[in-house]
């Protein structure tokens, strides 16, 4: 019976949660659950200096708001860092592992000589198989892994396939540094034997630490665990995704409006692919995800097909859960906290009656809030260049006698207030058209918004008569 799947994300908290980790992230997890296994958080915080508290709050808000849950306790590299010693003494005992007294200068010379020669070794192994009883007064010495000096190391990559690295191109490296503290290499070799982890699903800028990753494994006779390296994200001109192509953290895409079930769903197919299928229910997603179908190429970030595929899951999102949804973001969008000190029950009845009208146009939660600015709106409301132009004298006249029969409309609905309408445009003899661009300009202040019998229905009464009325006073004041 094989071993049950366990898979772990392990961000560096020195920054907000990248979209490229994000996306990592949620690789770990569905490969974990659609495998009936776990998926563990780890944060590697052993870089003291830049490492935040910020930054890991930053990291766990944002893989809860993109739905991502860990199994068990987080666990803290750092904190970890007497166990990471105790292997490298490990090591050391068993003669896999010394101790380097290489001065800073030296190593400096080694670096240069190894560039002026084009090696890709850069240390030259001079304390490896040297009497300890030589060490010069006054050197603290790093412990270097005894790395294999002849052959190759080779791992069988879930995503690229086989790779093979040269052992006489791999350096003995640091396990601990001068100052006792572990290198990041030992710590995640470590980390992932003692978690368990069976599966390391990365970006595959770690590549090339495979190997020496491997190095330590084969040194203390662990299991290798399977290794998969997924490409990294670019941008649309098909460079390293980067500040100047646009948002780079989760947190940023909440901003922008963005659902989390859409973004999961545009990060899953970044780089994977089940047939033609582009949208997927979370269930779908379990169910399908296997790492044998990530390809190796680098996946582009398409933000209007993101924008596109939250224009779809708006729409198909229920008018009550999107209005949650909505008042949930509010503290994270622009003007949002200004709308949520607004939010009562008679305002969230308007939105919700407003709500399919509203979602059919808008592809973000700013977009939806944009659209229902003639809800919030409080009269006298503004009005635009655009929306003023057609308010004309005639057009005032004409309001002002509309409003006065929408005052004995009954019942206030879609199909009184469009036979009232109508039915003035006839007595003027003017087209439909004619009469509701003025009135949706009195309504609303714009020349667009979603049907202007919805926008009365959801206005009610009392607020649609009075917006026509207030444009009659305008009028007169002017």
């Amino acid at each position: 019976m094989s071993e049950p799947v366990v898979t772990r994300f392990a961000p560096s908290p020195t920054g907000f949660l990248h979209i490229g980790g994000a996306r990592t992230a949620l690789f770990n997890w569905l490969y974990a659950r659609a495998k009936g296994g776990t998926m563990l958080l780890r944060i590697e915080d052993t870089d003291r200096e830049r490492s935040t508290q910020a930054a890991i709050d930053a990291i766990l808000d944002g893989l809860s708001w993109l739905g991502i849950e860990w199994d068990g306790e987080t666990i803290y590299q750092f904190a970890r860092a007497e166990r990471h010693r105790e292997v490298a003494e490990e090591l050391l005992a068993a003669g896999r592992a010394y101790r380097c007294y290489a001065s800073p200068e030296e190593l400096a010379e080694m670096r240069e000589s190894a560039r002026r020669e084009g090696r890709a070794k850069l240390y030259d192994g001079r304390w490896r198989d040297r009497d300890p009883a030589e060490a010069p007064a006054g050197i603290k010495p790093v412990i270097r892994l005894k790395a294999p000096l002849d052959g190759e190391t080779a791992i069988e990559d879930l995503v690229q396939g086989r790779v093979t690295w040269q052992n006489r191109d791999l350096d003995d490296l640091v396990l601990l540094r001068s100052d006792g503290t572990p290198t990041y290499m030992l710590a995640v070799v470590v980390d992932d034997h003692d978690m368990r982890v069976t599966h390391v699903i990365r970006g595959d800028d770690h590549l090339t630490n495979a190997a020496r990753q491997t190095h330590i494994y084969d040194a203390m006779g662990w299991s290798v665990p399977a290794f998969a390296h997924i490409p990294l994200i670019h941008g649309p001109d098909g460079a390293k995704l980067s500040k100047r192509h646009g948002a780079l953290g989760v947190d940023a895409y909440r901003a922008m409006g963005y659902l989390p079930a859409a973004l999961r769903n545009y990060l899953v197919r970044l780089g994977w692919s089940h047939g033609d299928q582009e949208i997927f229910s979370t269930e779908e997603m379990i169910a399908a995800f296997d790492v044998s179908r990530i390809g190796r190429s680098a996946a582009r970030f398409d933000f209007a097909k993101l924008e596109s595929l939250n224009g779809h899951y708006m729409r198909n999102t229920a008018d009550a859960e999107l209005l949650a949804a909505l008042e949930g973001a509010l503290p994270y969008l622009p003007d949002g906290p200004d709308v949520a000190a607004k939010l009562d029950a008679p305002l969230r009845a308007k939105l919700l009656a407003a709500m399919p009208g509203l979602k059919d146009r808008a592809k973000t939660l700013i977009d939806l809030i944009t659209g229902a600015a003639f809800v919030l709106a409080e009269r006298p409301i503004p009005i635009d260049d655009k929306a003023r132009a057609l308010l004309t004298p005639e057009a005032q006249t004409l309001l002002a006698k509309l409003a006065d029969a929408f005052e004995a409309v009954e019942p206030w609905s879609v199909e009184a207030l469009e036979q009232t309408v109508r039915a003035h445009a006839e007595d003027a003899g003017l087209k439909l058209g004619q009469v509701a661009q003025p009135l949706r300009a009195a309504l609303t202040g714009k020349t667009t918004s979603p049907g202007i019998f919805d926008v009365l229905v959801v206005l009610g009464r009392t607020e649609s008569v009075g917006r026509m009325r207030d444009q009659g006073r305008v009028a007169a004041v002017a």
